[in-house]
């Protein structure tokens, strides 16, 4: 019987691989025998990962040294990961930053740059990566949105990071229809709050996990693993006919 959800041997690279919802991911995918490009800007947690991924699984890594506000970088990483493989066969967008802060508190330099990290990053990144799986024809991009594409936290307080992921949900449709013709699928997961290093400040925060259990059906933050199963459907050729599509994986809040 074929395994519709094989992506054992595929090259998979991962932005925001140092840690978080890209390291969770890059770790799914290693557990699958896929073969992975993990790019962040903390070298120091790029070689530890590495290894913890060759030396648990047995599967090939590199990385690249990337700051996804800089397409220049982003260029030289993606040539790298070419040379490295000869091709790319998954894409996952996950690097980004998250603030709370409203609008009348918030600079100019702060929402700048949010909307280049957590948009413009994925523009870039997306755009060099599309060159080489068009050349390929074929491709599976996972962009990471927010269930913040959607929806905003009561009394708001996070514009520029919801307007960011407002604009990659919308971003994803775009490519989703512009590459339908070379065999590429594009999509977004919608996470709600996962525990990680960019959401600690929100969930110290005085009642943070009070709105939580009032907001979210399940009550609770999501949990490691979580994302893995929807993450390698994504990836693989089970989700050949989905496309342009955000997925919240958001224990029901979006249904609310």
């Amino acid at each position: 019987m074929k395994n519709y959800f094989d992506i054992k041997d595929k090259v998979a690279l991962v932005t925001g691989a140092s840690s978080g919802l890209g390291w969770q991911i890059a770790q799914a995918y290693a557990s699958q025998g896929a073969k992975l490009a993990l790019f962040a800007r903390r070298e120091e947690r790029l070689i530890e990962n590495k290894k913890e991924l060759e030396d648990e699984y047995g599967v090939e890594v590199m990385y690249a040294v990337t700051d996804v506000g800089d397409p220049e970088n982003i260029a030289e990483s993606v040539k790298k990961v070419v040379d490295h493989f000869g091709r790319i066969d998954i894409l996952v967008t996950a690097a980004g930053m998250g603030n709370n802060k409203p609008v009348m508190d918030q600079s100019t330099e702060e929402w700048d740059r949010h909307i280049k990290i957590d948009l413009s990053g994925v523009y870039y990144t997306c755009a060099e990566v599309g060159k080489v799986m068009i050349e390929q024809n074929y491709g599976k991009i996972i962009n990471i949105g927010s269930i913040h594409s959607r929806v905003i936290f009561p009394g708001g307080g996070i514009s520029a990071y919801s307007s960011a992921k407002g604009g990659v949900m919308n971003l994803t449709k775009n490519l989703a229809v512009e590459w339908a013709k070379y065999n590429i699928t594009v999509n977004a997961i919608g996470p709600a709050v996962f525990a990680t290093e960019l959401t600690t400040e929100s969930i110290e925060m005085e009642g943070f996990m009070d709105l939580i259990a009032a907001y979210c059906p399940m009550g609770r933050l999501g949990e490691p693993g979580e994302l893995d199963g929807l993450a390698i459907y994504l990836a693989s050729d089970a989700s050949s006919f989905c496309t342009g599509q955000l997925i919240c994986v958001d224990g029901g809040w979006t249904a609310i």
